[in-house]
């Protein structure tokens, strides 16, 4: 952190200086800035890196770097109403709209304002990231012979087989590909199962990026219900025979955003009633690595028994290191496997080898059990931390689960509105400096009630959270009506 910061300082000064030179003057030394602010020559090479980068620097080799010539001014915007026309005119009336709301998505990628605490953060906390062993394993990633050729397009061979054993017994390397992060894998497997047009069955409420990438695919989400033991097998069989979807979408451990775990009887009822409507299951284990030090033993995955090739499975290293390191997988069975690495092939060739050695570096290392163990502690005391401040602070938001696994909390409003009310719990809480999540975004049909998701898993630790619930109580006593 004091590099970074030392860059940042010296890029600054460095920015300030150069209205002192000309276009194309060379400025002083790597020796020279190395002496004048009393930094390390990485300092100095990654702050001109970064003004090269900029566009405000130009660097030879073995002459310095020269400040840049100004560059020509974009040419004044054309019309681009005509786009209007094409995007919509996707065919007849009977096909579902293709536009792409992300808004959902970038509720938790965004970057709030200095000052404002993220209960909207979809990623770890910084302090919570095994930044020093992610660098320690690029850099002996980065040794590794053809550690920058091209890799198999299906995977290094050796991750593929780490993540088949992860998944369970049944799978192998072979039935595993490597992908660009799970929501990319989340993205390919809903192209690969259903048809523009077709109706896809979802939890509700589920995670608004799948719920983005299969509009933005042309399919057509159907509501699930769930309740405190996952999806409802009945309605699911309803569903299914009254739509005649041919997918399912569900995240059976720590289920985004309400946390619940799919009950051991209905494990198997649910691929039972999937496989006598000819559908397949994707299964999204996103959070199995966010798991709880207090969870106790916790359920194979779906994909761990499944003879008959039901279910595709997606996983991801992301959610619990870096959001950087966007090393996922697809396991399927069957004559599916082709069609998912068909489609993975066209859209990225294959995943960044560096980034797959990294991964295999990392989860090889001795620390990597030792960051699973510390992310377990830390987010079992948060999860904790909140659920007893909101509970002190804010009692009439209703917490209906405490989950074991995740990084966040799913709160009900008070009163009876269908999230109506949501948009202006969300602006008075960013008023008072903290960003939550609504809870609209997490369902595709008419929400039942009101809803906000907080994450614990975002913020800096207990102190920075129970500052939020204060300020969350502030914001709710500012309320109309309040």
């Amino acid at each position: 952190m004091q590099e970074r910061s030392s860059v940042a300082e010296l890029v600054t000064s460095l920015r300030a200086d150069l209205n002192r030179y000309s276009p194309g003057g060379k400025l002083p030394s790597s020796r020279a800035l190395v002496e004048r602010f009393r930094v390390s020559p990485v300092t100095v090479s990654r702050a001109i890196a970064q003004l090269a980068a900029e566009g405000l620097v130009v660097t030879r080799p073995g002459s310095g770097a020269f400040r840049a010539h100004p560059r020509v001014a974009p040419p004044a915007p054309g019309d681009t109403s005509w786009q209007e026309v094409s995007l919509s005119g996707d065919g007849g009336p009977e096909v579902v709209p293709r536009t792409v709301d992300a808004s959902g998505v970038l509720v938790t990628l965004a970057a709030p304002p200095p000052g404002v605490i993220e209960f909207n953060g979809g990623y770890l906390h910084a302090s919570l990231q095994p930044e020093r062993a992610l660098s320690a394993a690029l850099a002996r990633a980065g040794r590794r012979p053809g550690a920058w050729g091209r890799p198999p397009t299906d995977g290094l061979p050796e991750l593929r087989s780490w993540f088949a054993r992860e998944i369970g017994p049944a799978v192998s390397g072979a039935d595993v590909l490597i992908t660009a992060g799970g929501q990319s894998a989340l993205a390919t497997a809903l192209r690969a199962l259903a048809p523009p047009g077709a109706p896809v069955l979802v939890e509700s409420p589920t995670y608004p990026g799948m719920l983005a990438a299969a509009r933005a695919t042309g399919l057509r989400p159907v509501p699930v219900p769930m309740d405190a033991d996952g999806v409802r097998p009945e309605l699911l069989s309803d569903a299914f025979r009254a739509t005649g979807a041919r997918v399912l979408v569900t995240q059976p451990l720590f289920q985004n955003p309400t946390g619940a775990t799919l009950a051991p009887a209905r494990r198997p009822e649910i691929l039972a009633i999937a496989r006598a409507a000819g559908a397949f299951v994707i299964e999204d284990d996103f959070a199995r690595r966010l798991v709880h030090d207090d969870a106790g033993p916790l359920p194979a995955p779906l994909a761990a028994d499944d003879p008959d090739g039901v279910v595709v499975h997606v996983c991801s290293l992301t959610k619990v290191t870096s959001p950087s390191l966007r090393v996922g997988a697809l396991a399927a069975r069957g004559p599916v496997l082709e069609r998912l690495r068909a489609i993975q092939v066209v859209d990225s060739f294959f995943v960044p080898r560096p980034l797959q050695e990294a991964a295999l570096e990392l989860v090889g290392s001795p620390s990597w059990g030792r960051h699973l163990a510390a992310v377990a502690a830390e987010l079992r005391h948060r999860r904790t931390t909140m659920a007893a401040a909101l509970s002190g602070e804010l009692p009439e938001l209703a917490l209906a689960h405490l989950p074991a696994g995740g990084g966040s909390l799913w709160l009900r409003l008070p009163g009876s509105g269908t999230g109506t009310d949501e948009p202006v719990v969300v602006s008075a809480a960013l008023r008072a400096s903290v960003a939550i999540a609504p809870g609209r975004p997490y369902f595709c049909a008419e929400p039942p009630a009101g809803h906000v998701r907080l994450s614990f898993a975002a913020v800096s630790g207990a102190a920075e959270i129970a500052e939020g619930v204060r300020r969350l109580r502030t914001a709710f006593d500012g309320l109309p009506g309040s």
